[in-house]
């Protein structure tokens, strides 16, 4: 049975916190994705974060340019950023405005509109795998760029919104090393998971791209 105050949209206090506090927090937490075919919610179940100037791996560590922008604003606001020139990510602004901290959404299971996202996620074999990792998530919800900047605690009838969902205990979250990450913030034990949940993506380590010759 699914309780009306899991339905509340998280207020601007929630993200007005330090990114390591926020972070865990938003696991079992419901993200809504209003599209033009329709509405898609799925259960945030993997997170990382990212703390700015104090963090080599974050997007802001050198500070603002017209792609990290969103960061170093108010928090309560989605970063959308492409990679790899095919991909885009999803994160959500937290901590106070100016220090740019920010949550990577990297996993999730689909609770409403798995029709939509099969569209969109043909390469899946099982509904479990439809947002296993940052860009499979952002393909699922057809999140791109227009939505960077989208105030997440507008209402459900934003674009992109957080309701309270069913937040999980604590020992029902492991945290690690992030994915992919190098140099000094490779240690960072910042990822943060469901334990056990099948939605989860495979952690893998930073891979040095090797300079051709």
């Amino acid at each position: 049975m699914i309780e009306s105050a899991d339905r509340d949209p998280l207020p601007r206090e929630f993200f007005d916190r330090p990114v390591l506090e926020v972070a865990p927090d938003l696991l079992g937490r419901t993200l809504r994705r209003n599209t033009d075919d329709g509405p898609i919610e799925l259960r945030l179940t993997e997170v990382e974060a990212y703390a700015g100037a104090i963090d080599p791996g974050s997007h802001a560590f050198r500070g603002p340019t017209a792609r990290n922008g969103v960061m170093f604003g108010p928090p309560g606001h989605a970063y959308v950023y492409f990679t790899y020139g095919m991909w885009f990510c999803l994160n959500l602004v937290c901590g106070p405005e100016g220090h740019a901290s920010g949550v990577l959404l990297r996993a999730g299971q689909i609770l409403v509109g798995a029709e939509l996202t099969r569209k969109r996620r043909l390469s899946a074999r099982h509904d479990r795998e439809l947002a296993k990792g940052p860009a499979r998530l952002a393909t699922a919800l057809d999140v791109d760029r227009s939505l960077n900047g989208t105030d997440v605690c507008a209402g459900p009838d934003a674009p992109l919104s957080v309701l309270a969902g069913a937040p999980v205990e604590d020992h029902q979250v492991s945290n690690g090393p992030r994915t992919g990450v190098g140099g000094d913030g490779a240690a960072h034990p910042w990822r943060f998971w469901i334990d056990g949940d099948p939605s989860v993506s495979p952690y893998r380590a930073h891979a040095p791209r090797r300079r051709r010759t």
